[in-house]
């Protein structure tokens, strides 16, 4: 009698064991498969030029309406600009409510000079770590310029976690100078290197405006496929490009035939480009810019 009981108790006990086994298991086998599955993201790059009074009826008052509805427009999940001045951050926040922002003005670390911030929609993703660097032999040290450039440049990044997925992707965004050869190629150097140690393997998103056209020096030897950290031009692997050939046009004023393409999105090689647009440089009869924003549709696996 005393074995019966002792059989019953030992299986009840089993029975108990395996379903918390079963209920541990369910939630694994969840996060396994949200891991698995590969997601969507439109990431875009967008120089909003700075407010300046000289740009008289291209001013950014006539234009941070148009700009902040452009980045609506096209569904925005990661937003990389340049030249942000501190007001302009807080129009943009003011208008776009639905984004947290990460970034730093160039001058003091603080909110002087132009921001390069980064935007990211807060209801799909979490932040896990941020940051900036300077572009510069010393990229720790607020307000230092590198090389031969003429201004003082930084880069901001994120590491950004998926809520639905849990994937995590690492989005850094810069504006290297306009005149410094040399800072623009040792630029693209620190840009790799640093994607390489903040990303920590992860896939990564590197949006900018870059100032040198693809066949410079600059640009290819941040595509170089000899370099261990090379990222590839979301452009070239798009399964759909559309759009200009150009970006930057001067309110206009720059012959077509003059336009260089200076604004890039930059990828691992592991990430897909669904599709790749130019957009339009105007919007409700304005200028949004004097560059034409770019947006990719890129899948993560």
């Amino acid at each position: 009698m005393r074995q019966q009981l002792y059989t019953l108790s030992h299986l009840t006990n089993v029975f108990i064991m395996k379903k918390l086994i079963y209920l541990l298991f369910i939630p694994l086998l969840v996060i396994s498969s949200c891991n698995t599955k590969p997601f969507d993201l439109n990431v875009m790059t967008f120089n909003i030029r700075l407010d300046v009074a000289s740009d008289s009826l291209n001013s950014w008052q006539y234009r941070k309406d148009n700009a902040a509805q452009m980045i609506q427009m096209n569904d925005v999940d990661i937003l990389g600009m340049q030249e942000v001045l501190v007001n302009q951050l807080n129009d943009l926040k003011e208008r776009l409510p639905e984004y947290a922002e990460v970034g730093v003005g160039r001058e003091d670390g603080k909110d002087k000079g132009e921001f390069s911030p980064l935007f990211y929609k807060k209801d799909k993703f979490t932040e896990i770590e941020s940051g900036t660097f300077w572009v510069s032999e010393t990229p720790e040290v607020a307000g230092s310029k590198g090389w031969d450039a003429s201004y003082i440049r930084v880069a901001t990044w994120a590491i950004l976690e998926d809520k639905n997925t849990g994937k995590q992707i690492f989005a850094i965004n810069t504006h290297l100078d306009n005149d410094g050869v040399t800072a623009r190629k040792e630029g693209g150097i620190l840009l790799m290197k640093k994607a390489a140690e903040l990303g920590k393997g992860l896939p990564v998103v590197l949006t900018g405006d870059f100032n040198d056209i693809p066949d410079s020096e600059a640009i290819k030897n941040i595509t170089d496929t000899s370099k261990p950290d090379y990222l590839v031009d979301a452009k070239t692997i798009a399964a759909t490009k559309t759009g200009t050939d150009w970006t930057f046009h001067d309110f206009g004023r720059l012959p077509e035939d003059k336009r260089p393409l200076i604004d890039y999105v930059f990828v691992s090689k592991d990430v897909k480009i669904q599709e790749y647009a130019v957009l339009p440089d105007t919007l409700n009869g304005t200028f949004v810019s004097d560059h034409k924003a770019v947006v990719v549709k890129l899948t993560l696996n």
